[in-house]
């Protein structure tokens, strides 16, 4: 009895398989492929957050596995989710919490990657439904409304002290490839994946989106959110370019 039962499970997925693949060559996907929401449900709320809200504790925020997706309309590209999530690429350097991926080395820390489990990567059909599923988490948005973001001009050589000396930012994050600290997400492609909206206002003031970040307040004025912003997109088309 036991070998009749998986042999059929065993048939309904091989005949889903073919089903599926019957359907991609002809140009089509199946429908369970274009729902966005049974996929984030099925397949993302084991490391992601779709509910909130945000941790309110230290022990919370450490637990976390990967990025809160409640608001994820407010702060990515849908494009760039849509892309990303078919060729996955590491964002944070040393994970979500990065003390617990670390091993020592000659002269300092080093991120221990073989504790990095790699991502999923969806199929074309699957990153765009899930794009357009978490462009509709979008509790925050009034928070949004007024933001004053407008990316200012700014040499590389001004951006670089700006982001290195003047605010200290390289501590926790990169700014290139393998250049910076690694306890923050990189933000080489910040402005790829980012709005400048959500930029602007999280850099203003982290605790607001995150009460429990570590990431300080710095007290930034206009005039250097929008230098930090320009600056951002300067190392973002440089990356860019580099991928290119």
């Amino acid at each position: 009895m036991t070998g009749f039962r998986i042999g059929r499970v065993s048939g309904r997925i091989v005949g889903r398989w073919l089903l599926a693949a019957t359907l991609c060559a002809a140009g089509l996907q199946p429908a369970w492929a274009e729902d966005g929401e049974a996929i984030l449900t099925g397949r993302c709320a084991g490391c992601n957050d779709l509910t909130g809200p945000a941790p309110a504790t230290v022990e919370g925020l450490w637990a976390r596995k990967g990025p809160d997706l409640f608001f994820a309309g407010d702060k990515y590209r849908p494009a760039w989710v849509e892309a990303w999530l078919q060729a996955p690429s590491r964002i944070r350097p040393a994970g979500m919490f990065y003390g617990a991926h670390l091993k020592a080395g000659e002269q300092w820390d080093q991120v221990d990657t073989a504790t990095l489990a790699p991502h999923m990567t969806l199929s074309a059909a699957e990153a765009k439904a899930v794009a357009a599923a978490l462009a509709k988490r979008t509790p925050n948005r009034k928070r949004l409304e007024g933001v004053a973001a407008k990316p200012a001009s700014i040499s590389i050589m001004m951006g670089d002290l700006m982001f290195e000396k003047f605010k200290g930012c390289i501590a926790c994050h990169q700014s290139g490839r393998d250049y910076g600290g690694f306890s923050g997400p990189e933000l080489y492609t910040a402005a790829r994946r980012l709005t400048p909206a959500f930029m602007y206002s999280y850099m203003k003031d982290p605790q607001a989106w995150d009460p429990r970040i570590f990431m300080p307040n710095m007290g930034l004025s206009e005039t250097d959110l929008n230098k930090l912003l320009g600056y951002l997109e300067l190392v973002a088309k440089e990356s860019q370019e580099e991928d290119d």
